[in-house]
This record gives C-alpha cells, sequence and structure tokens, in this order.
C-alpha cells in the first residue's frame, strides 16, 4: 500500500432539494499502488457543474448516479505525477473525469493531454472544456445561427450562457441574455457585447420585458435553466426558431416534476424545433471544437470569466453555489499548484 494520504470528497446522503453541507463528506484514504499501465495524477483543478445535481438522485439519466461514501466524479484538470504507462510522462497535464481527491489512479484511456501553452489550465473545464463545446455544439449542430438573427440566452451569465451569447454574436447574431444582477448583465453588455440583457430577479413580467427586447421576435432560445423564463420565451418564438435545450438549472433541485404550460402548440404553428442534447453527443468533434474555440480566444474575439475556489475541502460550498446565484462564470475549485 502507497503511504501517501489523499483525502477525497464523498457523497454521504441524497440531497433533499437544495444540497446542504451536511451530503457531502472530506475523508482521507491511501493512494494505491500503479499497476502497469497505469497513471497517477495529481488533481490540479476540478470542475463543479449543476449537471452533477442530477447524478446526486438515485435515478439514472445519461450516466448512472453517483454512489453512496464514494468519492464524487467531475471533470478534472491534473498533472501526471507518477507513470507505468508509456503513453504519458511525469509533468503532463491532463484532462479527464476524475474524483474530487487530490490524487487519481488512472488506465489512461479517457486520459487527454493538454496545452497549457495555448490557455491556462483551469479554461479546459471552462471555454475550452464542456461548458464551451456546448455553446458551440448547441449552436453549430443544432441552432445554425444566420446572420442578423435574435438569440435569447437564459442563465447568461453562467459558463454555459456567456459563451453561447459570445459566439453568437461572433456569427453575427443579435443577443439578448437573461441573468439574475444588475452586475451581472453589465459585464454581458460592457465587456461580451451582448445587445441587451434582462434581471430576472427584478422583472415582473418576463414576457413584456422579452417583447420590448426582441421586437423582431426570437429566431433561437439557447435555454439553460428551464421555468417559467423558458414559458415566456417559447410565446415570442419565429416562424421555424431553434429552442436548443442545454440545461434546466431551475428544476434540477426540485423534488417533483414541474407542470407549466403546455407549449407544444407552438411548435406547430412557428413551424419550430425544440431539441435537447448532451455534450458527449459530439465528442467525435471535440479536436476540432477546441482548435476553433481556442483561435477566437487568442483573437480576442471570445473571453471568458472564472470564479475560483481555492482547497479541495471547499468543492462542496462552491458547488452549493451554483444554486443561490453566487457564482459568476465558471465556478472551478483550486487543489493544488
Amino acid at each position: 500500500m502507497n503511504s501517501m494520504k489523499n483525502r477525497q470528497i464523498q457523497l454521504a446522503n441524497r440531497p433533499e432539494g437544495k444540497p446542504q453541507e451536511s451530503d457531502f463528506e472530506l475523508v482521507e484514504v491511501h493512494v494505491p499502488e500503479l499497476q502497469d499501465g497505469e497513471i497517477l495524477i495529481q488533481t490540479l483543478y476540478l470542475s463543479v457543474d449543476p449537471g452533477m445535481r442530477n447524478m446526486m438522485k438515485d435515478q439514472k439519466s445519461y450516466t448512472s448516479p453517483f454512489a453512496l461514501h464514494e468519492v464524487l466524479t467531475g471533470r478534472s484538470v491534473g498533472k501526471v505525477v507518477e507513470s507505468k504507462n508509456k503513453n504519458f510522462e511525469i509533468g503532463d497535464t491532463v484532462f479527464e473525469r476524475l474524483g474530487w481527491q487530490d490524487y487519481s489512479v488512472s488506465n489512461g484511456k479517457n486520459t487527454k493531454k493538454i496545452d497549457i501553452d495555448i490557455a491556462p489550465a483551469s479554461t479546459y473545464l471552462g471555454v475550452l472544456g464542456v461548458p464551451g463545446l456546448v455553446a458551440y455544439f448547441g449552436l453549430t449542430e443544432i441552432a445554425l445561427p444566420k446572420r442578423g438573427e435574435t438569440v435569447v440566452v437564459s442563465g447568461a451569465s453562467g459558463a454555459v450562457g456567456m459563451n453561447v451569447g459570445q459566439l453568437a454574436k461572433i456569427m453575427g447574431c443579435r443577443v439578448v441574455g437573461i441573468a439574475g444582477s444588475d452586475e451581472k448583465n453589465r459585464y454581458l453588455t460592457q465587456e461580451l457585447g451582448f445587445d441587451v440583457t434582462i434581471n430576472y430577479k427584478t422583472t415582473e413580467d418576463m414576457k413584456t420585458a422579452l417583447e420590448e427586447a426582441c421586437p423582431d421576435g426570437i429566431d433561437i432560445y439557447f435555454d439553460n435553466v428551464g421555468g417559467e423564463i423558458t414559458d415566456a420565451a417559447l410565446q415570442l418564438i419565429n416562424y421555424q426558431a431553434r429552442v436548443v435545450i442545454s440545461g434546466q438549472t431551475s428544476q434540477y433541485n426540485e423534488e417533483k416534476s414541474d407542470v407549466g404550460p403546455r407549449f407544444l402548440n407552438q411548435l406547430v404553428t412557428k413551424s419550430a424545433m425544440i431539441k435537447g442534447f448532451v455534450v458527449y453527443d459530439y465528442e467525435a468533434k471535440n479536436d476540432e471544437a477546441i482548435k476553433q474555440l481556442a483561435r477566437w480566444l487568442r483573437s480576442g474575439e471570445l473571453k471568458y470569466k472564472e470564479n475560483v475556489v481555492d482547497g479541495l475541502e471547499n468543492a462542496p460550498q462552491a458547488f452549493m453555489d451554483l444554486f443561490e446565484s453566487k457564482s459568476f462564470g465558471k465556478q472551478v475549485v483550486k487543489v493544488s499548484e
């Protein structure tokens, strides 16, 4: 047995409603000895994502649920500190879905080397990671924006929403963002180039606010939150509009399914399309997408904002903050230097 100690964050209970501190547990275990073909990865950064909330329920979705009293897993960037795999050397910076822990053992099959000369390591969890890819594929594979169209993004100050709005602007669209504070909305317009924003927390009538923001209607609605915002947006879609469902963060902590207005008649009368997806659907195109996103990043057309929380022990709080509108941009946890 390896003498190295390894801190882990485990799922102690299945959350009811919003996750609580008591649903998580910090434990200490030993790092196992490496076998032939394996590598030992020291975690540098780990990602906390709203979609992980669904994996804490005892139900299968597009992935299996987390097991109780086992280490949580998420997308991580790390450094190879020991290797018995000919494809990896000590010092390689890599990306993989790993445990919420100091060290992870991997067979290397799903481990991807990343180039930190292109961009900082943490960006591979954000603008060059899943949030960037979700935005890129949602637009280029499903929404297919045309120059001059109106794109509405809910959850616009989140990791995915920020990227959606910027990419839509690069593609020549008019972009309307919906976020939860004046500070966030100022950032979206002044720093990221969104045309108009709506503060959903201070807006009493979302449909009226959207009508004012979208005088020519909505051609593309990129949905990250669901709920009443989506109900309002769907009433304003244009002929042959495209509705992209990326997430439903307003619903993740609900114990019972939300019953809202029925809007399917809108899809018929407007000849519109609604499609949900997960980023894995387009995995074969990841490398091509990352190269394009990196080009826009280097040119300054694409910007990113991160909220870096320091310390593995603070990962549960960083996750809980996602559901309290406390995070702004991509939420990542820095585990080690």
